[in-house]
């Protein structure tokens, strides 16, 4: 009989679903649009705390 499923035989880049790059509204646009907005969140966490001052207030619109 024949597994289904083998892991010997598979290499890791075939072990994982990795979304193909293509345009409109894809897997992969979510991905890539979810990771940035969490390097700026990151980023604007950084920003108060080195000044001290929020988003707003460190551009001077407050």
């Amino acid at each position: 009989m024949k597994s289904e499923t083998t892991t010997a035989d598979q290499s890791p880049k075939e072990s994982f679903n990795q979304p193909e790059p293509a345009f409109g509204w894809t897997a992969y646009a979510e991905q890539i649009n979810g990771r940035f907005a969490m390097i700026g969140f990151v980023g604007l966490l950084i920003l108060e705390l080195l000044t001290g001052q929020g988003l707003l207030t460190w551009l001077g619109l407050l």
